[in-house]
């Protein structure tokens, strides 16, 4: 796209204004609630913006109807494309069954079943769904190609003008929600189109709101371009946020967050998954890893939001069922409370025992244990994995092992080892 275009625009309020309007019958208005939870946790009235409860389960149905809805004519008969991880997808699919009109969806084949099943059903019989490559930015590649080919009109995730409008309503919506005036908003980050739409909103009606921008640590792409003063494509990302894993944010969505942001933050993709644990078990809330970013930072800002008024965007609650061994484990991993180790057995009657006995501690769990006798060999290694009740069992764990010649090798600070096990 021209640079210089990206560096111009900026959503104006009245722009943001015919965007609510054209979505007003296809998006929820949803609740701005208070946290009885996290307000208590922190000392400060903590209200989430539950995007999560929109009727695709994400706030990407603003952008995506904005979008085609603002189509002409003979645009809308040729038909629609896009390329997602899942959540724009569902909203790309519902509008094109509530307008009639044809779409064609590419996701990356690593997106969860259950998205890829949403997406169908919202569609209908208006999408096709294919589903190439293993990221967001795989997806993006062959879409472009199809829609050169079939005369396609490319429905943009984030890098749009009214992708970004629609998603700015969010901000029109907080700000006649809230009561009070707000001194921080948290919002996660993926290719920048709900943080370029609301801190736009922002920026003109409450300027004095800090604003505050979350991505994964394994795909700080955001992170990265700020700190470059560049766009800057990542080689390589973790996926696990399928939400906001993307390689380069949007041209447009960086020029105005490099204005807008007050600070961009990453998160750790271990203590995103706590937070999924947390708000399932505490408050009977599902959200998807993107979805919990917003809330699993407060923890870093506990002192400075004390008191204040803080509004944390639930963007999306499409998780899958499937994934929550996975989330488990990394929110186990993240604590320090598991741990993967080679443990080296003598090959003697009783070693086993031993380890039992003298080594794990009174509430030390074996989760893990591979192992197969090598015959003619005084060690056999073992991977084993062991739960702790409290992390700091972890060192006297550690003397143990060593002091009764168990050691081998530590697997947790090797993840290209351990990936294979969990």
């Amino acid at each position: 796209m021209d640079t210089a275009l990206a560096q111009t625009y900026k959503p104006s309020i009245e722009a943001v204004k015919q965007a609510s309007e054209r979505i007003s019958k296809v998006v929820v208005h949803t609740p701005l609630a208070e946290s009885f939870t996290y307000s208590n946790r922190f000392g400060a009235n903590i209200m989430l913006k539950r995007e999560d409860l929109q009727q695709v389960r994400s706030y990407k149905i603003r952008g995506a109807y904005n979008k085609i809805s603002s189509l002409p004519k003979d645009q809308l008969e040729k038909g629609v494309i896009c390329a997602s991880a899942g959540n724009h997808a569902q909203g790309v699919a519902f509008a094109c069954n509530k307008l009639k009109v044809k779409g064609v969806i590419y996701m990356p084949s690593t997106t969860p079943s259950q998205k890829v099943a949403q997406t169908k059903m919202f569609g209908g019989d208006w999408v096709e769904v294919a589903l190439e490559g293993d990221t967001f930015d795989d997806s993006f590649k062959n879409a472009m190609i199809r829609a050169g080919e079939d005369d396609l009109v490319f429905i943009h995730p984030f890098d749009d003008e009214k992708v970004i409008e629609g998603q700015a309503t969010i901000g029109l919506e907080i700000l006649q929600q809230a009561n009070e005036p707000i001194d921080y908003v948290f919002a996660p980050l993926g290719g920048g189109g709900l943080l370029a739409g609301v801190s736009s909103v922002f920026k003109e009606l409450s300027p004095k709101t800090k604003i505050i921008g979350i991505e994964p640590e394994g795909a700080p792409s955001m992170s990265a371009s700020l700190k470059e003063g560049r766009l800057v494509e990542l080689d390589k990302i973790e996926r696990f946020v399928d939400g906001a894993a993307v390689q380069k944010v949007g041209s447009r969505n960086f020029e105005i967050c490099k204005q807008n942001l007050d600070k961009m933050v990453t998160i750790p993709e271990g203590k995103i998954c706590q937070t999924i644990l947390d708000l399932y078990n505490q408050d009977a809330i599902v959200v998807e890893p993107a979805g919990a970013m917003s809330i699993s930072v407060l923890d870093f800002f506990a002192e400075e939001i004390k008191g204040k008024n803080v509004v944390c965007i639930v963007s999306g609650s499409n998780n899958d069922i499937t994934r929550t061994a996975e989330i488990k484990e990394r929110a186990l991993l993240y604590a320090g409370l598991k741990h993967y180790f080679v443990v080296t057995f003598p090959q003697r009657a009783g070693a086993l025992r031993e380890f039992l006995d003298k080594v794990l501690g009174p509430t030390d769990d074996i989760t893990h244990f591979e192992y197969s006798k090598k015959h003619e060999r005084e060690n056999g290694p073992a991977v084993v994995g062991i739960e702790l009740k409290d992390k700091a069992d972890f060192q006297p764990l550690i003397k143990r092992m060593k002091e009764r010649n168990f050691y081998g090798r530590y697997l947790n600070d090797t993840p290209d080892l351990f990936q294979f096990i969990i």
